[in-house]
């Protein structure tokens, strides 16, 4: 596996541009997240034609506010098949149709829905509620010969870390966005990350690297030069 990420920033951190990653699993190149600064990045990477996949961790506009700008323009100017999107459920499939019909109105005509459990080694954690309250958003596990976790937004991350303690041992490399404010609830506040850090890599994301404080031992994906598209 391979993930190179496109931005780390949050809603509002708009210099470091919206959180999302292409992780090359297995013969795929698959997209998490498509925030509305996502299509022009991967256009000036020069990157829409590799893109296979896409998952979303939720749908707020930060992670997903131009995936109708990719599929209309692979379709229309690429000429590409049709993307796959990934869902999780019938419900969210729905929800993610609802806000791409708002554009694109047949979203059939631009994307197949696959239903994840036709993926063997992704896993989904249902985070309904940990984010956004009434509000539905999915970490996601990626395993092969090592593991990715993709933790999405989440402001509690006692469900992905208990989940992931259920999983057999193996390398495993955790992406989490991260906060330095404990009055933000809908991400996690870093010191609650660093139980967890034993045994395992981090790197934190979704976040203003110019606030990173100085007792902070979490990597910041930002300043791995490796790890940015």
């Amino acid at each position: 596996m391979n993930i190179k990420f496109l931005g780390t920033g949050g809603a509002f951190d708009t210099e470091y541009l919206n959180s999302a990653a292409i992780l090359e699993f297995r013969d795929i190149k698959l997209l998490i997240d498509c925030g509305f600064t996502v299509f022009p990045k991967l256009i000036e990477k020069n990157l829409v034609h590799e893109i296979d996949h896409v998952i979303l961790t939720h749908l707020h506009n930060d992670h997903s506010g131009s995936l109708a700008n990719l599929l209309l323009y692979k379709s229309i100017i690429l000429k590409n098949d049709r993307l796959k999107i990934l869902y999780t459920s019938e419900q969210f499939k729905q929800q993610i149709y609802d806000l791409l019909a708002i554009q694109l109105k047949y979203p059939d005509k631009y994307a197949e829905f696959v239903p994840l459990d036709q993926f063997d080694g992704i896993m989904a954690v249902d985070t309904f509620g940990l984010h956004s309250e009434g509000y539905q958003s999915y970490a996601y596990i990626f395993d092969n010969d090592y593991r990715i976790v993709y933790s999405g937004d989440l402001g509690k991350p006692e469900e992905l870390f208990n989940r992931l303690e259920r999983l057999p041992q193996k390398e495993t490399c955790v992406f989490h966005d991260i906060t330095f404010s404990p009055d933000n609830t809908g991400h996690t506040y870093y010191k609650k990350l660093l139980p967890y850090i034993n045994g395992i890599t981090m790197y934190g994301y979704h976040c203003d690297p110019t606030q990173n404080p100085d007792d902070n031992p979490i990597r910041l994906v930002f300043f791995q030069q490796n790890l940015m598209a």
